[in-house]
């Protein structure tokens, strides 16, 4: 069974950004990583346990689109969601490589810290809900005679946080 996903990885080739990064999520509580180049985020992704990374697209050897490609290909990785950052701009073609390589969003610097926030916390929750509704799955496959005994524990985000919005009739969620 794979690692419980608890930390949001922090990968930037510069330290003043990877600070930056840090600021801006350090409120939301969970643990945080950092590596400073795609070499070390995919060792990183590889060891487990990463709920959602945080790259910048630009940094030398293994660009934050390359650790991107090679986590999609990997079925440990596949599906952490990864938030891609740059300066090139709207006009590059980063965008449309994040879409084709199934990128959770692209942000461009300056990044709005609770834009960040928002995001990753976004991301952070449904994974965590993703895994135990994979791992309350696996126990039922398991054990199929078995009756369940309570209702599923996994709740959505804003259950969570309190917070409980309603979406006029034939509206969707955030995505």
């Amino acid at each position: 069974m794979s690692a419980v996903p608890e930390k949001v990885l922090l990968v930037d080739d510069h330290a003043d950004n990877l600070y930056a990064l840090e600021s801006a999520l350090v409120p939301l509580g969970y643990p945080l990583a950092r590596a400073t180049d795609g070499d070390s985020a995919l060792k990183e992704l590889l060891r487990g346990s990463v709920a959602v990374a945080v790259l910048d697209v630009m940094m030398p050897r293994v660009s934050g689109l390359d650790v991107l490609r090679y986590v999609r290909h990997i079925e440990q990785t596949r599906d952490i969601p990864v938030v891609l950052i740059t300066a090139m701009g709207r006009e590059s073609n980063v965008a449309d490589a994040a879409l084709r390589l199934g990128a959770a969003d692209l942000l461009l610097k300056p990044v709005d810290p609770w834009a960040l926030r928002i995001k990753v916390k976004y991301l952070y929750e449904t994974r965590r809900a993703q895994y135990e509704l994979r791992t309350q799955l696996r126990s039922m496959r398991q054990h199929p005679g078995e009756e369940l005994t309570s209702e599923p524990t996994v709740r959505t985000p804003h259950q969570r946080t309190g917070n409980s919005t309603r979406l006029p009739d034939g509206a969707r969620g955030p995505l």
